[in-house]
């Protein structure tokens, strides 16, 4: 059962800004700040230009396959089902630890004001926001837009009363920050923009991927780390650094500041939204990750079950809010640290997915945003991001690590039983070492995406020629040359004397002339029987004599049916005539490389449907 369509652009950027605005700008600047100092809007800018360099080849990558799962996705068709597995592992366990604190958030302020124990308010928390996404992505979605708005419209208050209030005296040293400690700081803040990764997990849910995917996440990045450089300059400027220092709520220390208890409150409410925004979104993307791996066969197929009412995994929604709950026990500094690696880590992968896909010259590797400056942004970003997490500290590496343990457990405990094996890595080693190590699954899954992507609605001549045979014909020659070199494939179809076949052929070419043009020709005769359909395509680049006018036939569709197949049997003539006369396509067809190139070129066509 497929998920429903629902997530439009501005859907699109209310998952992206509301994952990231929470606990990356509302309790981390005080953490961030006793490591960079008034030089910290620099550090929240910096990460923000490297997330937005880093997103670039994520967008690429979910255009291509905007499928559930995101990064897990593409980096399984990519390194194949280990590095798949470890992948979507890591990525679960990230956006369900940056939901758990988001959560954790929310839980604070609970205890703050009416007491309650935050492993109770968390857990009815945890407990909402798996309801609320089981209902559907719809209403999901809907919840997210009506807090971002909210939540924007309140941030955007505290900067147009902040701004003038920045005492300039407090931000004059900050050149005094060393520009490797400004580094580790972004590093260390990254975390802040990790809800990026949260949109392309739900890329298969979005309506017109081609066009809000790329908008949406850039509009987002943009604006979000034009608020968080903003935000983090106004408190430098307005909160003693006393204050400011390890502070867990220095945006609303600062409102108080300059906009008195209004304003501290104000804060307080877009603080809770903005952390009820994370987690929802948070385990709506979390919960994509189990649901892709169960498809890719990594783990136990219930897990990818729909639900019939609502068509969403309830399974991997529940799994991924328990895990959530768990999560809520982790020191906050360990939390954010080892979120940060694995969020670099998976830029670093997706990175080298696209210099993968774009090398290995995948037929249907088809991306409607190309990241720019290829291949140098994806090179530099990779040994950016790599710089940094040495720079982290090995605390988080050792817990990545473990996690990452923990993954590869789960693969060779399951995962390597997984039948479909192929992926990018072996195409790009196919151009240099085997030609045979492929058998173009991975073609022609990506191709099926991109019909769902396109909306492309499947006739029944496109399921014919998903099961007809090509054959790329090298030797020039008259028709019944090209007959009797095809007479096997219609022996096996017909189950029909091969001399009677060859004579129906020749006479109904006598009777008829079956070459429409100097480029199509559609042989076709009835047979015996019913229920039968058939098809048989074949390419001359050099061309096929049909008659001394049409000789140089270089495309033909040789089909046969039982007369009960009539109809059925006319709809596939006019496809094909609406197909061959499409523009470029003859140019198309003569270019293709490979037999598997054709199939693509004929059912990723805009030809007219039949149905």
């Amino acid at each position: 059962m497929e998920l429903k369509k629902d997530i439009n652009f501005f859907g699109v950027f209310s998952i992206a800004t509301g994952a990231m605005i929470s606990s990356g700008i509302f309790i981390l600047p005080g953490l961030a700040f006793t490591m960079a100092g008034p030089a910290i809007f620099l550090t929240y800018l910096l990460a923000g230009v490297l997330a937005l360099a880093g997103v670039l080849s994520v967008i690429e990558l979910a255009t291509a396959m905007p499928k559930s799962g995101g990064d897990f996705y593409f980096i399984n068709k990519t390194f194949g089902p280990l590095l798949g597995t470890i992948s979507g592992f890591l990525g679960w366990f990230t956006l369900s630890l940056k939901s758990a604190f988001a959560i954790f958030g929310i839980s604070e302020i609970v205890f703050l004001f009416w007491g309650i124990s935050p492993l109770i308010s968390g857990l009815v928390l945890c407990t909402i926001f798996v309801i609320i996404n089981i209902f559907g992505v719809k209403e999901a979605v809907a919840f997210q837009n009506i807090l971002v708005a909210g939540l924007l419209a309140l941030m955007l208050a505290y900067i147009s009363f902040g701004l003038p209030n920045v005492d300039a005296s407090r931000i004059t040293n900050v050149l005094s920050t060393g520009f490797n400690t400004i580094v580790i700081t972004a590093g260390f803040v990254f975390i802040a923009y990790g809800g990026l990764l949260q949109v392309v997990n739900v890329s298969e849910e979005i309506n017109n991927p081609k066009r809000n995917i790329p908008l949406g996440i850039i509009s987002s990045i943009t604006v979000v780390t034009i608020i968080y450089t903003i935000i983090t300059y106004i408190i430098t400027g307005t909160l003693p650094a006393k204050e400011f220092s390890g502070s867990l709520t220095p945006v609303a220390d600062s409102a108080r500041l300059f906009m008195g208890s209004p304003g501290f409150w104000a804060i307080s409410i877009a603080s809770l939204i903005a952390f009820v925004t994370t987690a929802n979104a948070g385990i709506m993307a979390a919960s994509r990750y189990p649901l892709a791996l169960s498809r890719e066969h990594l783990l136990p197929s219930a897990i990818s079950k729909i639900n019939k009412k609502f068509k969403t995994p309830s399974i991997a929604i529940i799994l991924t809010g328990v895990f959530i709950y768990v999560s809520l026990l982790l020191p906050l500094e360990m939390l954010v640290k080892a979120a940060s690696t694995v969020v670099l880590t998976s830029y670093v992968l997706t990175n080298i997915a696209v210099i993968i896909f774009r090398e290995s010259r995948i037929t249907n590797y088809k991306p409607s945003f190309k990241s720019p400056f290829y291949p140098w942004l994806q090179i530099i970003t990779i040994i950016s991001f790599l710089l940094i997490i040495a720079d982290i500290g090995m605390q988080a590496v050792e817990i990545s690590l473990s996690l990452l343990v923990i993954s590869i457990g789960i693969y060779f405990a399951y995962g390597r039983k997984a039948k479909n094996k192929e992926y990018a890595f072996l195409h790009l080693m196919k151009r240099f070492v085997d030609d045979k190590l492929t058998d173009n699954l991975l073609e022609d899954e990506l191709r099926d995406v991109v019909i769902n992507r396109d909306s492309i609605e499947q006739d029944s001549f496109d399921k014919l020629i998903k099961s007809a045979e090509i054959i790329d014909m090298e030797n020039q020659g008259d028709y019944e040359y090209m007959l009797k070199s095809i007479m096997n494939q219609l022996v096996e179809k017909t189950q029909m004397d091969p001399k009677e076949l060859l004579n129906k052929y020749l006479n109904a070419q006598k009777e008829t002339n079956f070459a429409i043009s100097e480029f199509l020709a559609i042989p076709h005769i009835v047979i015996d029987g019913t229920d039968k359909c058939f098809l048989l395509i074949i390419r001359n680049k050099k061309g096929i004599k049909f008659t001394e006018n049409e000789n140089k036939v270089n495309a033909v569709f040789v089909l046969g049916g039982t007369k009960d197949k009539r109809v059925v049997h006319l709809r596939n003539i006019a496809s094909i005539a609406s197909l061959v006369y499409e523009e470029d396509f003859q140019k198309k067809w003569i270019n293709a490389e490979n037999e598997t190139e054709l199939k693509n070129l004929m059912l990723l066509s805009s030809r007219k449907r039949y149905f």
